[in-house]
């Protein structure tokens, strides 16, 4: 059985934080269709004013930020006293969970090229402890064929495996295609592509760049006309209640009050900096 795009959705330019130049592919828009994926940004720009004000401190709950780049480096900042910087080719994951500060600074670079997804938090995983991580090339595992290079990022393809999401599944795949492939998605996964770089048909048919497609069941057939990469991010949807507000999401209104009454307070962080 081959997959079906059920839904596409192309990026729109806009701008966030202190004033960052993105496109915002997913969105409160899609939550339902797209669960458990939230928000979705790309970035691509070779003009260092477009991004050089970066994201400064801020706070989150309820999810986890997941943020890859093909180019360019990020520094990520936390209150849990993490500062750490990625290159190209890597993965900075944050669980939100109980609540969590952080700031993104990019530097200065001929490209800078990737995205960040808002992964949703189960219910029950709503307070879990903040905590953050990253996922380099030397810890992931590849998949080679004819006509694509897959890195898998995280969860699994066939018998590669690489880090585990610990509260949702999640299969993340950078898929570096100058050909064709096709790619079994696991039943049940609620299943995206993003084309972040170039031109693809999914089993026949044209998806242009920067744009989000949501699949059926079924296999799936990339192709491409020369190099492209297009990022594969499926999970199972969770069917809980989302109430989002700005950097909080929770499973009710009354919880995501009740954060920003904490934060007026100070009294959100539960964890801090860790001795």
């Amino acid at each position: 059985m081959k997959a079906k795009i059920l839904e596409r959705v192309k990026g729109i330019n806009t701008s966030d934080g202190a004033g960052v130049k993105l496109v915002r592919v997913l969105s409160n828009k899609t939550v339902e269709s797209y669960d458990p994926f939230l928000m979705l940004d790309s970035f691509d720009s070779t003009n260092y004013d477009d991004y050089k004000a970066g994201f400064p401190m801020h706070p989150h709950r309820g999810i986890e930020t997941i943020t890859y780049l093909s180019a360019g480096h990020v520094t990520h900042r936390d209150s849990l006293g993490n500062e750490k910087t990625i290159g190209p080719k890597s993965i900075q994951w944050m669980t939100a969970g109980s609540g969590i500060l952080h700031s993104e600074f990019f530097d200065e670079e001929d490209r800078l090229l990737g995205l960040q997804l808002w992964l949703n938090l189960p219910k029950h995983a709503k307070m879990t402890s903040p905590s953050y991580k990253e996922v380099l090339p030397e810890d992931i595992s590849v998949v080679n064929r004819e006509g694509a290079n897959i890195r898998v990022y995280s969860g699994s393809l066939e018998d590669a495996k690489s880090d585990q999401a610990k509260y949702n599944p999640l299969d993340f795949y950078a898929i570096d295609l100058n050909g064709s492939v096709t790619i079994s998605p696991k039943e049940g996964y609620t299943v995206s592509l993003f084309t972040l770089i170039g031109h693809i048909k999914v089993n026949g048919e044209s998806v242009e760049e920067k744009t989000s497609v949501r699949l059926s069941e079924g296999d799936v057939k990339l192709e491409s006309d020369g190099e492209v990469e297009v990022i594969w991010m499926a999970s199972p949807p969770l069917k809980e209640p989302v109430a989002w507000g700005g950097p909080i999401v929770m499973n009710t209104r009354e919880e995501g009050n009740h954060a920003f009454q904490e934060l007026s307070k100070g009294t959100f962080l539960k964890e801090s900096i860790q001795e």
